[in-house]
């Protein structure tokens, strides 16, 4: 299994780290995919990038992952490599996964049509093509999303089970289960 989770300037660290962090402990390739070498979060941690956006292709992951914040979720909806990608492993069935206000970008790629989602208070209400929902983790089919930093564990772990991967060991072993009773 294979995922790509793509940092672009602004991200909300917290969503995409978590994500990779808890994917790679999994043994779950997780590529940081960036617009440029070095990416700024939207609270000055800057990372590196393991593949620049413009190099992936679609055919190379099992899911594609959007880390909120802003700009960065603005900077995802606003790129038209970032759409083209959704839309390919959106119609390829795989995994497409944002958090937070990265919806924005799924909304634009014609993702969520017909989808049920979620996303941060006061962004989700406003995108249209989908059902927003107010839970913490929606998934339907091949869409999976969430509502923010809080959320961010019980996210990256539901992307795993959907990859076929067994989490409740890192579950246990990260204290998730304590503090959700998962």
């Amino acid at each position: 299994m294979r995922a790509a989770v793509i940092f672009m300037n602004g991200f909300e660290e917290v969503e995409g780290l978590t994500v990779v962090d808890m994917l790679r402990r999994l043994d779950i390739t997780c590529d940081i995919v960036g617009k440029t070498s070095e990416v700024t979060g939207a609270h000055n941690i800057t990372i590196k990038s393991d593949r620049l956006l413009e190099e992936i292709k679609s055919e190379e992951y099992n899911a594609v992952i959007l880390p909120g914040g802003l700009p960065g979720a603005t900077n995802l909806r606003d790129d038209d490599k970032v759409i083209t990608i959704l839309k390919e492993m959106n119609n390829e069935g795989k995994i497409v996964a944002a958090i937070c206000a990265a919806p924005i970008a799924l909304e634009r790629a014609g993702v969520l049509e017909g989808k049920e989602f979620t996303a941060y208070p006061g962004v989700g209400e406003n995108i249209k093509g989908g059902k927003f929902r107010e839970e913490l983790v929606v998934k339907d089919g091949n869409v999976i999303t969430s509502r923010g930093p809080a959320t961010s564990m019980e996210f990256a772990f539901i992307i795993a089970e959907v990859l076929g991967v067994n989490a409740d060991e890192q579950i246990k072993g990260t204290l998730w289960d304590k503090v959700t009773g998962r």
